[in-house]
């Protein structure tokens, strides 16, 4: 398929060594690649008005920039999230938008389960111990056996499945939320399902697995968190805006929450004076759970391979605006 360059792909931002494997990948698709680093919707617009295509790290692609753009046929995201991509406006426009909803399930997955394991087992509290010179095992009181504990699952796509699967081999009971998942999907997997309320009330663990849309934002909110026990530890992998913030704050001051572990935050980087930050109950990672050196080249070789799809009029893999699919032809 390599030939003269017809395509232009603008990498709004990224933040890898260089983009050799979008290069290699989209060159196969007689598209040329295009670095810039924006970071506001005014240096998008003034670098992509004549683009044919758009991949997006953390740039804005707002409304504003989508009419902006002259010739775009898709919009691709590194990743699963679309949340800085106005999709309505995209779809408004005819403008595809793509993400890579598959390439980083085991590694989000173990990052739920070491985090839950740290918080169980108190990794975390005991090497702050020992560097300060304790050595007593005491000061991890109270610990509970990990076997016949509950996980909650908040949405049960592919991520929360392989989450399950490894949950179980350490005998923790799952259950989980998500009323877009059919009953045979749950079976299949041995989870319960439960209601909304029942989540709340008998996670020990909760972890979140559903995007960051208008519904789900501040989703665990101050109402929710009360709810949970006293005992129980948030994990949050997905999106730091599905959980407000000050409410869990508050919830783990005033000891209503025991703890939470947050690979994400609202905003990202979190603010350095966060309280969230001061609070020892707390385990953090930098926006991690995704990465391994594996899941970094699938992700950036998968959204070049559909951006060549979709400027070729294929069906991308990773299209989330579905009312344009009739548009592509099947691959």
């Amino acid at each position: 398929m390599a030939g003269p360059m017809r395509w232009t792909v603008i990498v709004t931002d990224y933040n890898y060594p260089d983009l050799s494997i979008e290069e290699n990948t989209l060159r196969q698709w007689n598209a040329q690649v295009v670095p810039a680093q924006c970071r506001t919707p005014e240096e998008v617009l003034a670098v992509a008005r004549e683009a044919d295509a758009l991949i997006s790290q953390y740039a804005p692609i707002t409304r504003d920039v989508i009419w902006g753009l002259n010739r775009c046929k898709v919009i691709g995201r590194y990743g699963i999230g679309v949340d800085n991509i106005d999709v309505p406006a995209a779809t408004e426009r005819g403008i595809a938008v793509v993400n890579v909803p598959s390439y980083c399930e085991e590694e989000v997955s173990d990052h739920v389960m070491a985090f839950l394991l740290a918080w169980a087992r108190r990794v975390v509290h005991y090497t702050e111990e020992i560097r300060k010179g304790e050595w007593d095992w005491k000061t991890g009181r109270p610990m509970r056996r990990l076997r016949g504990q509950v996980l909650g699952l908040l949405g049960f796509g592919k991520i929360a499945r392989f989450v399950a699967r490894k949950a179980k081999a350490f005998g923790l009971k799952v259950i989980a939320y998500d009323p877009y998942v059919s009953d045979e999907s749950f079976a299949a997997e041995g989870v319960e399902r439960v209601d909304w309320e029942r989540l709340l009330r008998e996670s020990d663990f909760l972890s979140i697995h559903v995007p960051l849309t208008p519904e789900t934002r501040h989703l665990l909110n101050a109402e929710a968190l009360a709810k949970m026990k006293p005992t129980a530890c948030l994990i949050n992998t997905a999106r730091g805006a599905i959980v407000d913030k000050d409410a869990l704050f508050q919830a783990l001051k005033a000891g209503t929450l025991a703890g939470a572990c947050l690979d994400v935050s609202d905003p990202e980087p979190p603010d350095p004076k966060d309280p969230l930050r001061t609070l020892p109950q707390v385990l953090w990672s930098p926006h991690a759970a995704w990465y391994s050196e594996d899941s970094l080249v699938e992700l950036r070789k998968k959204l070049a391979e559909d951006i060549g799809r979709a400027l070729h009029g294929l069906l991308p893999v990773g299209l989330v605006n579905r009312a344009l699919a009739e548009r592509f032809r099947p691959c």
